[in-house]
């Protein structure tokens, strides 16, 4: 049996171009970021490991939607979305495109895991208390694209981290110089 692993990953913006600028990323057009995403995904991601996707997962989710099914299809893993801001429609709900995905489970605002033993909740916007911190519980969350300082144990795992660097990311690389 293979040992399956667990991810952290945030804010892809896959098939989101203004997104090359506004932060901005260093590819030269959308396909480049893309294809750069989907080939350090499965440089690391086995067909069985487990990701945790913090939000933000595409873009143009109506006009490029085969688009993204068709990378959703190349993403190896397990693949569990806690739901952002760009993944929903005008209305809140999530956006009928990753809802036809085949996500490992239902996709949630925040979730509450394990990893090794250590308790993590994952959500795509930061906290600043949440449930068991005070019991040595971890935080993951996204949104702000490297621009808001984690707490104690919480911190982003966006895409745009320099230890991160478009790339899902176990807990120890992600706790790694951590408290506790």
């Amino acid at each position: 049996m293979t040992f399956v692993k667990k991810f952290y990953i945030s804010d892809t913006h896959l098939g989101h171009e203004r997104m090359l600028t506004m932060q901005p990323r260093p590819f030269s057009s959308i396909e480049e970021h893309d294809e750069y995403i989907v080939n350090a995904w499965n440089s690391v991601v086995g067909d069985s490991d487990i990701v945790y996707h913090l939000g933000d997962f595409a873009f143009s989710l109506s006009r490029d939607a085969d688009r993204i099914r068709g990378i959703f299809g190349e993403l190896k893993g397990r693949k569990n979305l806690v739901i952002g801001n760009h993944d929903v429609d005008k209305r809140g709900n999530l956006h009928p495109t990753l809802a036809s995905l085949g996500w490992a489970a239902r996709p949630e605002h925040a979730l509450r895991t394990t990893d090794g033993g250590r308790d993590i909740w994952l959500s795509h916007y930061a906290a600043r208390s949440w449930p068991s911190q005070h019991y040595g519980s971890f935080q993951f969350y996204g949104h702000s694209h490297g621009k808001l300082p984690g707490v104690g144990r919480s911190r982003d795992v966006g895409v745009d981290m320099p230890d991160v660097y478009f790339q899902p990311r176990t807990f120890a690389e992600l706790t790694s110089g951590m408290i506790g």
